[in-house]
């Protein structure tokens, strides 16, 4: 099984990535940690010394290469990994595709949590934070929503997964 989470900053692909990737017993690789591995350096560096657009084509290369040589894996990918280098359809072809989507308050509220860790939210205010989550998710929307299994519930159970998973 190859299946790719999907999701705005805040829905939980890294914790439920780690949690589904030992419930089905799969390799669990977390796109930027590989990066930023490979690269020595953290996203935020990364953006601020050689730009987004390196970012980008590094992420859609690093995709591809776990994907290839890989039978099996759970990826937890970065938020914006679905909007650039046609990672939505090669994600698509190659495994299963899983948008978590919970509401944007729940986002909100989860990102204050841990916000002094991103640098790109770091210095706003909740009113602030609210918009820009709501402004860039409906950005990517359009992406997110070619992915084979969406889940939207705010409050998700293993279960969950299960059932969506084994029925796309």
């Amino acid at each position: 099984m190859k299946l790719f989470l999907l999701g705005f900053m805040g829905a939980g692909k890294s914790y439920w990535g780690k949690q589904l990737a030992e419930h089905y017993q799969l390799p669990y690789f977390d796109l930027d940690e590989v990066i930023v591995e490979q690269e020595g350096m953290p996203v935020a560096d990364i953006f601020n010394e050689k730009g987004e657009e390196h970012f980008r084509k590094l992420e859609g290369e690093v995709l591809r290469e776990l994907t290839l040589s890989n039978d099996a894996f759970l990826i937890s990918c970065g938020g914006g990994t679905p909007c650039f280098s046609d990672a939505m359809d090669f994600m698509n072809a190659h495994g299963k595709t899983v948008w978590l989507n919970p509401s944007v308050p729940v986002i909100v509220e989860r990102l204050q949590r841990k916000q002094y860790k991103r640098p790109l939210i770091q210095d706003l205010s909740r009113e602030d934070l609210l918009a820009f989550s709501e402004k860039k998710l409906a950005e990517r929307q359009p992406f997110y929503e070619q992915s084979q299994v969406v889940i939207s519930d705010d409050e998700v159970t293993l279960e969950t997964f299960d059932k969506l998973i084994n029925n796309a």
